[in-house]
């Protein structure tokens, strides 16, 4: 692996699990930090002990990183990611691509020009780190093999909890320009991205979004309801919330021709042979972070260090990443929201 100099560009609660991801790869080294905020530049560099800088061109000229982690609000993504690019550098980018479709398609427009140019360095990967779960890879797996038979349809939920100081603590999580939106674009947008990804391209959404909890903090939404309609004419029935007293774990259920089957804490493929059913159990890892945000950042980040010299770009690249984007936003607009 050529890829030996990282850095991070918005010291936040994410930043904690991309550090703890960069420290666990031989050869990996972090060689600074990136934040518009003077106490978190101090922060980072009494925590981590490297330099910090207050632009990326600054981080860039000094300290020549190879490859960028942006942990920034979402309304900060596009921007820094783009100024990495046209310095040659490397990015990986938390979810969700961006707050809007328009700063969203900024970005897949460069990526698009330079795979028609034939260039295909520097590479773009964005965190949607539970495709790498071990439950999400044997149904995509199962899938892709066909022992599953044709699928009829899906179920989908996200039953968790918040609280008006999560708003609080910090605005942009409840501002509609800053965060895009909120239970879809914060929370639910893993479990959207792995519905498309294993039912297919959405094309049409029905459903609606409001907020019941958290109106007096928050000007985005905490409960959602979909039914997604995909390019196989397949539907998948989805909800979502942050009002529940506590997190229960995240859903996903496929019926299929020869299984029912549950990705939930791990993955269970009940037969309709009647042979039983199968358990393919979840990780667990330890970390700084929340338990919520997964186990499999490190997985991700080590593939596109490992792939970063690949001719074909990163596989959940800008243009996958939108497709989650536009599902949550059609669910706003058909919602008035």
């Amino acid at each position: 692996m050529a890829v030996s100099r990282a850095a991070i560009v918005g010291w936040g609660d994410v930043a904690i699990i991309h550090h703890e991801a960069i420290v666990c790869i031989e050869g990996v080294d972090l060689v600074g930090v990136v934040d518009t905020d003077a106490e978190r530049r101090e922060a980072a560099t009494a925590a981590l002990g490297v330099p910090a800088f207050a632009s990326v061109a600054e981080l860039v000229d000094a300290v020549a990183p190879d490859v960028v982690h942006i942990t920034t609000p979402h309304h900060q993504h596009i921007t820094p990611t783009l100024e990495a690019l046209e310095r040659g550098v490397h990015v990986i980018q938390e979810k969700p691509l961006a707050a809007s479709i328009e700063d969203g398609q900024r970005l897949v427009d460069v990526m698009a020009r330079r795979e028609a140019q034939g260039l295909t360095s520097p590479k773009v990967g964005i965190c949607f780190q539970n495709r790498y779960n071990v439950a999400s890879q044997e149904l995509r797996r199962l899938l892709d093999s066909g022992e599953l038979g044709a699928v009829h349809g899906a179920y989908a939920s996200v039953v968790w909890t918040r609280t008006a100081d999560y708003y609080k603590a910090k605005p942009w999580r409840g501002s509609r320009e800053e965060s895009g939106g909120g239970l879809l674009i914060n929370q639910a947008i893993h479990t959207l991205d792995l519905v498309q990804w294993f039912m297919g391209d959405v094309v049409d959404v029905a459903g609606h979004v409001a907020t019941h909890r958290f109106g007096d903090v928050s000007e985005v939404e905490d409960t959602a309801e979909m039914l997604l309609t995909h390019a196989s004419g397949l539907k998948t029935a989805f909800y979502a919330t942050l009002t529940a007293p506590q997190h229960r774990p995240v859903e996903l259920e496929l019926d299929c021709d020869n299984a029912y089957v549950s990705l939930r804490n791990g993955l269970s493929v009940t037969w309709k042979d009647g042979r039983g059913t199968d358990r393919y159990e979840e990780r667990q890892a330890p970390s700084g972070g929340r338990s919520y945000w997964g186990v499999s950042h490190e997985l991700l980040v080590r593939d596109f260090y490992a792939k970063v010299d690949d001719p074909e770009p990163f596989w959940i690249s800008p243009a996958e990443a939108m497709k989650s984007l536009q599902i949550l936003k059609a669910t706003y607009q058909v919602s008035g929201f």
